[in-house]
């Protein structure tokens, strides 16, 4: 009897320790990547063998540093072309794979006023030497099967174009005209200039796809995002760009028509360390989101590994957890794949550890475990516009919803090292809290029909924007799993009660706004109470 009772009882743990290993490796499948990425140490090197092959469904290009590697190792690791080579690359790499970013269409020329970089006219240029160099150039641009070109010579904004009016190389004629038609002038004859270089490679015969190097209706711009609502940024024309307008000011017109892809430049122009730098996330996909708004055309994002100064040879490279989440983030909000580009002249001497690059390479691998989800039809969930998470600096979350799953990328930019986050993520009446460590890349996928969750409503965080305020304030409450009510209060600096209301919160964000009595310019605390939480963030009121 002993016997035959011991014998069940390895079968019945035999058949546990199975189905929990089972069970483990579902949630592994999911959520903890089968590679774990150990850092290289030494400098000026990638180490790409430790790191399994994989592929991508996407048009990602890898126009960065080799270090020497001759067996076409990024196609090999989820990129789809290459646009620097090494060793007889150029010569047996079949056009399929190979990119071309189409560096001095506008400068190559000799000495015209286009390429004056301080000039940047579309006036008084020979047009027939142009034409001529770029016939010529479309025979190396018919080895490539994606092209970017890199014109960047006009004049921004309005108030740049208007200087134009008091320098003696422009022609006289232009100069008479009255301010509104030197401006009209300038864009449409600018834009013709940016075509022509699209359509000479066409008449010679090139079929690539074709980009323009940050050409997008909405350029890469930093400062001002908060300045601008989102609504404003995607339904203004004021906020796009007049080279992918027409005539009338609309999206569209002959340059917009010559591009099939679109190419912003969203560059991180400050460190993780500058109080600016940490909204690099919510900046990177703004790119992607504004543009989008704007454009169906296919969205592929310039990246660089560097803070940006293309002319500092001792530009930083970006911290490994910021390359990581750019490798990962575009895709959720919708770019058809990423440009990874790097200075020619970089590294030169320099001995740097290229751990971001390894750290982007892992963030395409991590991708590449659930590919499938970004194959066929499938849906982005985005809860909450960059433009708004860069104004409230909260926790970014967004979605891919593909049949009967979703898979989840989120991260709090803000976060301490050691900090846990916790978020509610939710598609419908699908709902669940995650917990992010630090600033972590998280990444997973869930089962919609899993609807098992915490019953218990949980305040994760609230926001007041935009702050300062005056008359009226604005809240947003995130993270509750069903209707509860949050106690708002608002207090002075005496701990003073001014203002209190029962707000009602419902399943993932909830916006509010609040009413302000006549108040003392000066500084408040916005308080909201709920059974298990108390949050607290500083106002500021001016009249």
């Amino acid at each position: 009897m002993i016997h035959f009772t011991n014998m069940y009882v390895r079968v019945f743990y035999t058949t546990l320790f199975y189905c929990l290993a089972q069970a483990v490796a579902v949630l592994a499948q999911d959520c903890q990547p089968a590679y774990i990425l150990n850092p290289v140490k030494a400098n000026n090197t990638i180490e790409w063998g430790k790191i399994p092959e994989f592929t991508l469904p996407f048009t990602i290009v890898y126009n960065a540093t080799r270090f020497g590697d001759t067996q076409s190792q990024p196609l090999k690791h989820g990129f789809s072309h290459l646009a620097t080579f090494s060793g007889s690359e150029l010569a047996t790499l079949p056009v399929a794979k190979r990119a071309l970013i189409w560096y001095g269409v506008a400068t190559s020329s000799g000495n015209q006023p286009w390429a004056d970089n301080a000039l940047r006219s579309p006036w008084g240029n020979d047009t027939a030497a142009y034409r001529s160099f770029w016939d010529n150039y479309a025979e190396t641009a018919k080895g490539s099967d994606i092209i970017c070109m890199d014109i960047e010579r006009m004049q921004r904004e309005d108030r740049d174009i208007l200087a134009l009016k008091s320098n003696s190389q422009i022609p006289q004629n232009y100069r008479n005209l009255p301010d509104a038609d030197f401006l009209a002038t300038y864009k449409r004859d600018m834009r013709w200039w940016y075509t022509e270089a699209a359509k000479r490679l066409r008449a010679k015969g090139v079929t690539a796809p074709l980009s323009s190097y940050s050409d997008v209706p909405v350029r890469n711009t930093w400062l001002n995002i908060t300045s601008n609502s989102w609504q404003d940024w995607t339904t203004n024309p004021a906020r796009t760009h007049y080279l992918v307008q027409d005539n009338a000011g609309k999206i569209g017109g002959s340059f917009y028509d010559a591009q099939q892809f679109l190419t912003p430049s969203p560059y991180y122009y400050y460190g993780y360390d500058n109080p600016i730098g940490k909204d690099y996330l919510s900046y990177l996909l703004f790119n992607i989101e504004a543009n989008r708004a704007w454009s169906d055309k296919p969205i592929i994002p310039f990246v660089w590994m560097r803070i940006h100064d293309s002319y500092d040879p001792n530009t930083p490279l970006i911290a490994p957890f910021v390359a990581e989440a750019t490798a990962i983030f575009p895709f959720f909000s919708g770019a058809k794949g990423l440009w990874l580009w790097e200075n020619p002249g970089f590294p030169g001497s320099r001995q740097e550890n290229y751990e971001p690059y390894e750290r982007f390479i892992y963030g395409l691998y991590r991708l590449s475990a659930f590919k499938d989800m970004f194959e066929g039809t499938y849906e982005l969930v985005i809860p909450q516009s960059a433009r708004d998470h860069m104004e409230r600096q909260s926790p970014i979350w967004r979605g891919v919803v593909k049949g009967s799953n979703i898979l989840i990328a989120a991260q709090n930019p803000y976060a301490a090292d050691n900090a846990e986050t916790e978020i509610v993520v939710s598609h419908q009446k699908w709902l669940k809290n995650i917990k992010l460590k630090g600033k972590e890349v998280f990444l997973c996928k869930f089962d919609l029909n899993d609807t098992v969750t915490g019953t218990e409503p949980v305040l994760s965080d609230a926001y007041v924007y935009a702050n300062p305020v005056s008359f009226e304030m604005n809240v947003v409450l995130n993270g509750m799993n069903g209707v509860s009510n949050v106690a708002f209060s608002l207090l002075n600096t005496k701990g003073q009660v001014v203002l209190s209301k029962e707000l009602k919160a419902v399943a993932g964000e909830t916006r509010e706004r609040i009413d302000l009595p006549r108040l003392s310019a000066g500084i408040y605390f916005a308080r909201f109470v709920t059974q298990n939480r108390t949050i607290t963030k500083k106002v500021v009121i001016h009249q």
